[in-house]
């Protein structure tokens, strides 16, 4: 069925008038007329009546005029939730407790009203979630193509910030006592990172931090979700793990888990944004714009590799994309 046509019945029976119609949709009364007759015959029945004043609905119009109306009010929500700057920006995530879904949520508090569609794109591959961003399926990413030379045509990544790492420890860890730690304090200390995926940005990212740093990090075993990681921490005299220092982590009270700041250097996890090369959802300007307020590291700072050094924007550049 015909969306003008049913929109020119509707407005015609609501004004009374097909040329007042006529002028409201911006086409000539003519077109209004013929869009109403060939409604009229797909339906094989008279819905308007002329009258010395205009139009005025038959029984069959009145009766057929408030679905009508719903299905011309449906398409133009339809039309609204695809059309950029009318819906919401969606924006992929690794997870809802990462440190990228927190940034997100402090900005949505920050700007009371603003609209945003966190997703989860259920993928370890960061050159899947740009084919996704080039694809229109999101509007952004924050993933990282750790080899530029591998962006689709049409994606960019820009730097959007750093997430400095912490160990988190169960209160009978050797470590568990101390307020701040060294690279060189972790070695020979078992650090558990279950569930890291071949292709993944961060396998790359734990690669290079244990090659760096002799560390010994360990991905043995499937990763069965936060809760079961919080639980072994909280029972092991001598397992860890490393967070970003903005990831949410929430565990019983009796857990008595502690977070403690890696320093001198700091490891930094950088986050990239993947976006559209042009014509972005205009609402991204403003997460763009308040990813670049957020503190930055303090001190000396460790980056992997395909991080871009101090100063640079990471405009262009790889920049990391989520720690897990």
């Amino acid at each position: 069925m015909d969306t003008e046509g049913l929109r020119s019945f509707v407005r015609a029976a609501e004004l009374g008038q097909v040329r007042r119609a006529a002028d409201e949709l911006g086409v000539t009364q003519q077109a209004v007329s013929k869009r109403i007759a060939a409604l009229e015959r797909e339906l094989d029945v008279r819905l308007l009546a002329r009258t010395a004043r205009g139009v005025e609905p038959t029984p069959d119009g009145r009766a057929f005029l408030p679905h009508a109306r719903s299905a011309v009010a449906a398409v133009d929500r339809a039309v609204t939730a695809v059309r950029p700057g009318s819906r919401a920006p969606r924006i992929d995530v690794l997870g809802l407790r990462s440190a990228q879904a927190v940034v997100l949520h402090e900005y949505w508090r920050s700007r009371p009203g603003t609209g945003l569609d966190v997703v989860t794109l259920r993928v370890d591959d960061p050159r899947v979630a740009a084919a996704a961003v080039g694809a229109g399926e999101v509007d952004a990413s924050f993933r990282t193509v750790t080899d530029p030379g591998t962006l689709p045509p049409g994606v960019r990544m820009i730097h959007a910030f750093d997430s400095p790492l912490e160990l988190l420890v169960g209160p009978a860890h050797p470590l568990a006592r101390a307020w701040e730690l060294t690279p060189a304090q972790l070695r020979k200390h078992r650090i558990w990172v279950p569930g890291i995926a071949p292709r993944s940005e961060w396998a790359d990212f734990y690669d290079q931090l244990a090659t760096a740093f002799d560390l010994r990090i360990d991905a043995a075993g499937p990763h069965f979700g936060d809760e079961v990681l919080l639980e072994t921490l909280a029972e092991s005299p001598d397992v860890a793990t490393l967070v970003g220092a903005r990831d949410r982590y929430v565990w019983p009270a009796a857990h008595d888990l502690r977070r403690i700041p890696v320093v001198d250097p700091v490891l930094a996890y950088p986050l990239s944004l993947l976006l559209p090369e042009g014509d972005p959802h205009p609402a991204l300007g403003g997460v763009v714009a308040h990813l670049g307020g957020l503190p930055k590291p303090s001190g000396r700072v460790w980056r992997p590799s395909w991080a871009p050094g101090p100063g640079d924007t990471g405009v262009a550049h790889p920049r990391g994309a989520g720690h897990r």
